[in-house]
């Protein structure tokens, strides 16, 4: 359970494992940006693959986690773990390959988002399920996944989009059965491993630095609304209402 590393090759494995439906807590975020951020610092690997044990790829934050804490520590936390995790991603020195399997849900998005490539299985679903949880974030990279108007639309009602239709959008990559897509992701993996690391390096170095999505400022931009929900409790009472089953 947690963050696991294994190296393939060139290739560094990053394996998120929190039962039961990997909706992690504040401490998960942190340790999942430090294996990202080792990871793109080591010489020996050429690229990550990030992918997910159980039901789904990422479930977002752990709302048990924040409503057991007293004041807004795990709040705070988890806003600033999120925020590590997905700019981890985003800054890795290296490409990062997503595998993403059944849902990918709220930090998920953040995640996948950021990621370079992404490829899915058939099962795989994408959302933004914030405005039902009092809280705002991830629209940044959702809208890197679909078109504005879509996003909005996602956004607004908390639908979610399958892998396929993403595939269509040309966000994933590939969509493929979920017994393939570990082989998938390291078939792509392995492919870019190939490479010169010289020039892979320069070249996410560049990319980042002509992408026209400023993530890490919109992200903390929207993080702000966050904050003042909880302020005026709209956030809690959401909170409590998903937790209680309605």
């Amino acid at each position: 359970m947690g963050i696991r590393t294994r190296r393939d090759g060139h290739v560094e494995v990053v394996t998120v494992d929190f039962p039961p439906v990997n909706a992690l807590p504040v401490q998960g975020w942190f340790d999942l940006a430090d294996a990202i951020t080792q990871a793109g610092r080591d010489s020996g690997v050429h690229v990550v693959v990030l992918r997910a044990e159980g039901r789904g790829f990422n479930a977002g934050v752990d709302i048990k986690e924040i409503q057991r804490s007293a004041g807004y520590d795990a709040l705070v936390g988890a806003n600033r773990g999120c925020y590590a995790a997905f700019g981890a991603v985003y800054d890795c020195a290296v490409p990062v390959v997503a595998a993403v399997h059944g849902f990918c849900l709220g930090g998920g998005i953040g995640l996948v988002g950021n990621a370079d490539v992404v490829v899915a299985s058939d099962d795989a679903t994408f959302g933004v399920p914030e405005v039902e949880r009092g809280a705002l974030g991830a629209a940044t990279h959702l809208a890197r996944l679909v078109p504005q108007h879509l996003m909005r639309t996602l956004y607004f009602t908390a639908r979610t989009i399958t892998a396929a239709e993403l595939h269509a959008h040309g966000s994933v990559y590939q969509v493929v059965p979920r017994a393939e897509l570990d082989d998938a992701a390291l078939d792509i993996a392995r492919d870019i491993a190939k490479k010169d690391p010289r020039v892979i390096r320069a070249a996410k170095e560049a990319l980042n630095g002509i992408d026209t999505q400023q993530v890490h400022r919109s992200y903390r931009f929207e993080q702000g609304f966050t904050f003042e929900l909880n302020l005026l409790g709209a956030s809690d009472e959401a909170r409590e209402e998903f937790l209680n089953g309605r």
